[in-house]
């Protein structure tokens, strides 16, 4: 006779990552970027419009005030539930969220959007093929994937902050796929080929994120160390190698010499970013 085993859900580590903290707290800073990027992106009245990795909607909402009808997918049940708060507060009714992996858009039909975006989303979820493929599935033929994506090595903020985090944690598990190689215009070609993308229906540019909030670059720090799951995770880590001070200091320098404000007590902070345009 053989003995019962009790199997133990599986955790899906990213969705645990992004759960962990309370992106919200850095999200506030990006209201303003976010209303001026969805701005820039052609979105008409009627337009359907599906924002992957929406966290709390700093770019699903404002397409839902240019009259899109939005539908907000990301994997964090809390950042959904503040979307949600968010939405109820603007009195949108054009404008759902729910709950959902970027590498598996099962319960969403094929070509069910005129534009599929994914602002610092999608880019950090695993299996970026697969992420790739989803994408096109889900938007119409003559519609349009749009992504903005950290560039890998860029010396502006958040390129700098990964980085110097990845100093201080284990190595990645073996298979590991850096999310950076988003920010790399030959993967982007390669992942979106594979779905069906031609390069030529691809183009790229750099553009210009910023971090803006009426406090000090040490207190937005902060609030990655308390709130940022891949900077709480850094911190965990250098603490039990006895780093967190050398940790701490590397990044109040990176926050305070990237600081534009010209004020210790208010932040404006650029971040260099790739934005990517796909033709289906």
């Amino acid at each position: 006779m053989s003995e019962s085993t009790t199997v133990q859900p599986t955790t899906n580590p990213n969705k645990a990552l992004w759960e962990k903290g309370d992106f919200t707290k850095i999200a506030d800073t990006m209201r303003e970027s976010g209303t001026a990027l969805v701005a820039k992106l052609g979105i008409k009245p009627g337009m359907n419009v599906l924002d992957l990795g929406c966290g709390d909607g700093t770019t699903a909402i404002p397409a839902a005030r240019l009259g899109a009808n939005v539908l907000g997918v990301d994997i964090a049940s809390n950042l959904l539930a503040a979307a949600n708060k968010r939405i109820q507060e603007a009195g949108l009714k054009n404008i759902t969220v729910k709950e959902g992996d970027a590498t598996n858009l099962q319960e969403i039909a094929d070509e069910s959007f005129d534009q599929v975006q994914s602002i610092f989303g999608a880019m950090f979820a695993p299996k970026p093929f697969d992420v790739a493929k989803e994408m096109v599935r889900v938007v119409r033929k003559g519609g349009r994937v749009v992504m903005g994506n950290w560039i890998p090595n860029d010396p502006t903020l958040v390129a700098q902050i990964l980085k110097i985090c990845s100093a201080y944690t284990p190595p990645p598990p073996e298979g590991f796929v850096s999310p950076m190689l988003w920010g790399v215009e030959d993967q982007v070609k390669e992942r979106f080929a594979q779905a069906g993308i031609p390069p030529e229906n691809i183009s790229f540019e750099r553009d210009t994120f910023i971090f803006y909030a009426l406090y000090s670059p040490t207190t937005f720090l902060e609030k990655f160390r308390m709130f940022y799951g891949p900077t709480m995770n850094a911190f965990e880590a250098a603490e039990k190698n006895g780093k967190a001070a050398d940790l701490q200091r590397e990044l109040e320098e990176l926050f305070n010499k990237e600081n534009r404000s010209g004020n210790a007590n208010t932040t404006s902070i650029p971040a260099t970013f790739l934005l990517v345009k796909a033709v289906k």
